[in-house]
This record gives C-alpha cells, structure tokens and sequence, in this order.
C-alpha cells in the first residue's frame, strides 16, 4: 500500500526573541529587529516544501503571572513583538511557493482594514497569504484598543462570526475579471464587477466596496486554532486549516473526526481543510543523544518551573503565582485559551502544581524523539492511526541548528517514505494544500 503524504507546516511563535538564551542562537538577542534569521528560515522552509508558516502572534505583554511584567520581560517571553504584517511581506518577498500565515486579532482591526490589509499581502505574495483568524483572549489585549476587557468567550465567537462574514463579502466585491486592462477601450476595471456589500448587522456596519483590488486567490487561506465546543465549531464553519494542541492518537483522531463531522454539518467538504497538530520532535545522531535533549528540556529548577507557569497564565489569563507550588490544583475557569487551560488540567490529575509545571515543558501533541529515521516512522504511524492530515512544528528553542535537522535532517526521512512533498505542485498556497 502506497504510503500517504501529509502536510507540514512551522509555527513561529511571532517574530520574538523567545529563544535568545538558548544554546546555538547565536545573536539573536541583539539582532532581532532586522528579520534576517527568520527569511533565512523561510528559505529553506520552503526548500523543503513545507505548506507554510505560520506567524503566532499577542498584541500585549504579558503580566498576568504575580501580577507584574517582570518575569516575561526579564526571560524575553513573547516579547518583543514586531507586527506580523511587515514581517509576513518581508517574508513574501523573499520566497516563492510557500504559504505564509499571520496571526490578526479580530478585535483588533476593523473588518475593512483588515480585509484590505490581507488581501494587499495576497497580491504582492502572489496569492500565498493565509490570515490566522484570533478572537483575543487577554483583556490586558483589550485594554490597549480602548475596551475595558475581552467579551465572554463564546460571545467573541459570536462577534467573529459576522466578522468572517463581513471580511468574506469585502473579499467578493470585486468578482472574477473585473480587471480588464483594454488599452484600446481605455478601461482598467469593469465597473460592473465590483459592488458595495451594504452590511449591516448585529456588530458591524460595512459599505465597500474594497479600494484595494482582488486577492490573487479569490479568498485568502483561513487558519484558526479552535479547540472548545465554541471554537470547533467556528474553525469547521470558516477555517482552511486547523491548529491543533491535542493529546495523544486518540484524542488527535476523535478531535479531526468531531471537526469534520461539524464541517459536514455546515455543508462543506472536510477534505477541504487541513488539521495540523503541533509537535515539538526532539532528534539527535542517536536516540541516546535524542532523549538527552529531551531531558534537557525538562528542566525542573525554580526558574524553569516560573517560566512554564508565566507562559500558562499569559495565555489562561489565571495568576499560577498566586497558587501553591506543593498543593493538588483543583478546579480552575478562565475567559482565556479554554483548551489550553484544560488539557493541562488533564495532565495535572492529582498532582500538584510544581509536579504540573515539571511536565508541561514536555509540548506537543505526541512526543517525537529520536533520530530523525525513528521520528519519520513515529510520525508517520501517527498520522495512518489518525487519517490524516499533518503536522506543525512548533520549538521554543529555534535555531540555524534546530531549522537545519528538521528541513535537511527529518524532511529527507519523510520523503523518502513517501509521507512529505518533494516539490510544490502548484503556485498558490490553497492549491497547495489542497494537492492531496
């Protein structure tokens, strides 16, 4: 049986400096502000026909742990953050083939600015812009853009909704060969072809129609990263590939089986969008030297453990500082990331929060670990367990060195079991994913 080729995408946690201290970084601590490193790593991304990266991205720093900035600014934690738009085009123009996904909070930008800022990306990427669609989490993010705090969390998918709708109808209000370029006529654009869309709904009031012309794909590349009921079901309604953080085969397979059954209801195809869970492999020459790394990386001393826990409570919005490091945690809720506060609840069972934060290091949806040969058949008896449909790659400690065993270390190993491309089949980011 011929071996089936899944997708492969590189989350890039912003165009921050989360990984200056780490070993063979280089200068990355004082070099960050000109983004040679990451179109470098684009590069050769895209020399080993990946699908895309993508540019994860916060609009605030965080605080929530002890209440105070100190520890995210001292450790460089999600910050500094350049603004995902200018790093993306940078991105484009120095690449040809591989999709690029940036990360916008729905809360952030008007629906028409963002829709004209993504669909100006998509032209001059060719069309191989994807836009990571966020509903915010932080109301410390909430409070840079004049609100008070975040909605409840089922109430901004609500809000995204229409949102996604509006942007969906900027996007359409220049049909198909409105640009006509006839010399002899004298005529640019058909008038005829591009409308105002008259939105007026329960959040948004929008005319159009866009000034910025078409995107080059028609409808530029959704992601998103909907893991509560909520949140799944606005990913199956909208997204064209799905950032997943779940634990385990089996959870993995009933999470892309809920989705697609959700995309099914909403009477689209599930082939056409593309799960993706996050991994963090850990190789070396040997599966010794691999599971040494991996050690490595579960550091347990006091800062590593505080590190862990002011990562968790940025993105839960929960104080872990206030929380007693020896004492079991209990039940805990949060208007922040829902899945991320509840897949470390899972893993904590009984145990206490210091014995919580010792494995939370431990990333990823399965735990790759070895030489690059063993995680390539890891990986694949994963996804023929799951069905399909990829992996995205995701590395706190990103480096030349880290970049080079995935894209000439790992991909090699994939290809030649058939699992990963060997060339891209089409020009276009959304035909690319869509080529198997």
């Amino acid at each position: 049986m011929a071996a089936r080729k899944f997708h492969l995408g590189w989350f890039l946690q912003g165009s921050s400096v989360q990984a200056w201290g780490e070993p063979w970084t280089g200068n990355i601590g004082t070099e960050w502000m000109v983004p040679d490193f990451f179109i470098e790593m684009t590069k050769n991304l895209e020399r080993a026909c990946f699908d895309y990266v993508l540019l994860e991205d916060s609009s605030y720093i965080g605080e929530s742990y002890g209440g105070s900035r100190e520890i995210y600014l001292h450790h460089g934690l999600s910050v500094p953050r350049q603004d995902p738009s200018v790093v993306a085009a940078l991105l484009a123009r120095e690449t040809k083939r591989i999709g690029i996904v940036a990360t916008f909070g729905t809360f952030a930008y008007p629906p028409y600015l963002l829709a004209r800022l993504v669909a100006t990306l998509d032209q001059v990427s060719s069309g191989r812009i994807g836009w990571n669609a966020v509903t915010g989490s932080s109301d410390f993010a909430a409070r840079n853009f004049g609100m008070d705090g975040m909605p409840p969390h089922d109430t901004r998918y609500d809000i995204a909704d229409e949102y996604m709708e509006v942007a969906r109808k900027l996007w359409g209000s220049w049909e198909p060969g409105a640009i006509i370029a006839d010399r002899e006529r004298g005529i640019l654009v058909d008038h005829t072809k591009v409308h105002a869309i008259d939105h007026v709904g329960t959040h948004f009031k929008v005319r159009g129609p866009l000034n910025s012309g078409p995107c080059v794909q028609g409808q530029p590349v959704i992601a998103q990263a909907g893991g509560s009921p909520r949140g799944r079901q606005f990913a199956s309604k909208h997204a064209d590939t799905i950032v997943a953080m779940v634990k385990g085969t089996e959870g993995m397979k009933a999470y892309r089986d809920d989705v697609r059954a959700r995309m099914a209801a909403h009477g689209r195809n599930p082939d056409d969008c593309k799960v993706l869970f996050l991994v963090s492999p850990v190789l070396g020459d040997t599966e010794e030297e691999a599971r040494a790394r991996h050690k490595r990386r579960l550091a347990t001393n006091e800062e590593a453990i505080a590190k862990r826990l002011a990562h968790l409570s940025k993105i839960t919005n929960l104080d872990f500082g206030a929380l007693p490091l020896d004492k079991p945690l209990g039940s805990l809720t949060t208007n922040g990331h829902q899945q991320s506060l509840d897949e470390f609840l899972r893993k904590a069972g009984n145990r206490t929060l210091r014995e919580a934060a010792e494995i939370y290091s431990d990333a990823g949806s399965i735990p790759l670990i070895g030489t690059p040969a063993q995680v390539a058949e890891q990986m694949g008896a994963a996804m023929e367990e799951i069905g399909g449909d990829g992996f995205l790659i995701s590395l706190n400690d990103t480096s030349r060195r880290v970049v080079a065993e995935i894209t000439d270390g790992l991909v090699p190993e994939l290809q030649q079991r058939g699992l990963a491309r060997r060339s891209y089949d089409h020009a276009m980011f959304r035909d690319n994913l869509l080529a198997f």
